[in-house]
């Protein structure tokens, strides 16, 4: 941890101290930190893929696997943890002055890896940067505009009422400046370098407290995924994420970690034309549903059944947990039979596209609604067909998948421009209503929930999860998770 964290712990430090909090300061910290790092220096062992064709700069880089090696280098507001809760990084707190203010504040004394000082200048240039980067750019469509309020408080002013905010704020703060090799800089664990002919990271010595084994990261030249793949079946480098979404059988040779992701995969629901326009024909299809064997036998394993409209790990998704992960064919006849059709009117056409894992899941819930009644088709079409279909609503129900952003924003289908809208009367849905009550403070979350669950607009399958992969021959607890990919890599080591 870092100086930065240590602002926060000035009234306390001598418990601080105690604990060895973020402080390299003292005598006896700095000796346990160059001891460690002399015994068991590795600049040769960790390698890491990157696109050379691709930007390192972090508001202009394409590639997931350069996005990934950023994190290492350029540090962020906030960062959120395996629970998508937020936690400090550069900052050192936030609060919403009104439902469209938020206001965060850095400590004083941060800088850069060249030593050069961070300010609330810094991080308003970053996230102008940001919101229109690859990376960055969709989530930080909730926020209108950032501005320093002095050298230490930034103001950023939100496009709507939105109590989550503050978890999109983990967008890279980095210098408006390269070094002299022409590399972006920020005030991560480590540092761009380059010689001898290969580019790799070194440790950023202006981060106090970290005495990682690996001193250095060669970055090896690799683009496609099934070149990645390959490389670290074979050993040219130690670690990878695969983000599974072409949903093809994982084969890799390696020491492997589920991690949470915030890709939903739901049903679409025809609101208009089809017997799904009946809210218990949608409550029966939901009821229908065995999740965890969609888990099981669709994605791998790599999912968690969505008990809720919000990733399940979130406190979130906890609190507002109404779906089972289990069928429950009893009650799906009896919601059938409480609505107007009868059994023959029971016929039912389900739209995917050829993603393996989801064309799969198709076929598993194409089962299981039969086994409650409904006579079941199965439409799969290339990418083109299956988009168009959607957008026209020519369909009874799809199996769809989006990135939620980090703040769990639902707009995406509460919205007339939202991408996964389709098929919810929007202008009729006391779903859309409670949700934007909610997001504007006038109603709690449980007014939400309740209306979706009698109303069930779209049915939540499950949150999809990718993978670290890492080498067989490295050591200590994988600790690693989405978009804090090495957050205990102090830790790891080769023999």
């Amino acid at each position: 941890m870092k100086k930065r964290v240590l602002s926060l712990l000035l009234a306390i430090s001598v418990i601080a101290s105690v604990l060895g909090a973020c402080s390299a300061k003292t005598d006896n910290h700095k000796l346990v930190t160059e001891t460690t790092t002399e015994q068991s220096a590795d600049t040769s062992n960790f390698k890491l893929s990157y696109s050379q064709s691709d930007s390192l700069n972090p508001y202009k880089s394409e590639t997931l696997n350069n996005q990934i090696v950023q994190t290492l280098v350029f540090d962020s507001l906030f960062i959120l943890d395996e629970n998508y809760e937020a936690q400090p990084s550069l900052a050192t707190g936030y609060s919403y002055t009104d439902k469209k203010t938020l206001n965060v504040t850095i400590p004083s004394g941060l800088v850069f890896s060249d030593g050069s000082d961070i300010d609330s200048g810094d991080v308003v240039r970053s996230f102008n940067e940001a919101k229109d980067s690859p990376r960055w750019k969709n989530g930080l469509k909730a926020i209108d505009s950032a501005s320093a309020k002095s050298d230490t408080v930034i103001s950023f002013k939100l496009a709507y009422s939105n109590p989550n905010a503050h978890n999109l704020l983990t967008f890279a703060i980095a210098k408006g400046s390269e070094d002299k090799k022409g590399y972006p800089i920020g005030s991560g664990r480590y540092k761009f370098a380059e010689g001898g002919g290969e580019v790799y990271l070194t440790v950023n010595k202006k981060y106090e407290g970290f005495s990682p084994s690996f001193t250095k990261i060669v970055l090896i030249n690799i683009t496609s995924n099934e070149s990645i793949e390959n490389a670290i079946n074979i050993g040219n480098i130690s670690w990878a994420f695969r983000d599974l979404a072409s949903g093809d059988k994982v084969r890799m040779k390696c020491s492997k970690k589920a991690v949470n992701i915030n890709n939903l995969v739901y049903i679409g629901l025809n609101g208009y034309t089809s017997i799904t326009s009946d809210p218990n024909i949608r409550r029966a299809i939901s009821l229908a549903i065995d999740r965890d064997t969609l888990v099981k036998s669709s994605f791998q394993g790599y999912a968690k059944s969505a008990a809720s409209v919000f990733n399940p790990v979130s406190a979130l998704g906890q609190d507002t947990a109404v779906f089972s992960s289990s069928a429950d064919i009893a009650a799906a006849k009896q919601a059938i039979a409480q609505s107007k059709y009868k059994k023959e009117d029971l016929k039912i056409d389900i739209l995917t596209n050829k993603n393996s894992s989801r064309a799969a899941a198709a076929q598993m819930i194409k089962q299981q609604l039969e086994a409650v009644g409904f006579k079941v088709t199965i439409n799969k079409e290339n990418n083109k067909t299956y988009k168009y279909k959607v957008e026209k609503r020519a369909f009874d129900i799809y199996i769809g998948e989006t990135k939620l952003t980090n703040d769990m924003n639902l707009y995406s289908f509460f919205k007339e421009s939202g991408a996964t809208h389709y098929g919810i009367d929007l202008e009729d849905s006391a779903s859309a209503k409670a949700y934007k009550s909610y997001m504007d403070g006038k109603s709690e979350i449980g007014k939400f929930v309740l209306e979706f669950s009698q109303e069930m607009p779209f049915i939540p399958l499950v949150y999809r999860q990718g993978m670290i992969c890492y080498s067989k021959s490295m050591h200590g607890d994988m600790q690693g998770y989405y978009g804090n990919y090495f957050s205990n890599i102090e830790d790891w080591y080769y023999n």
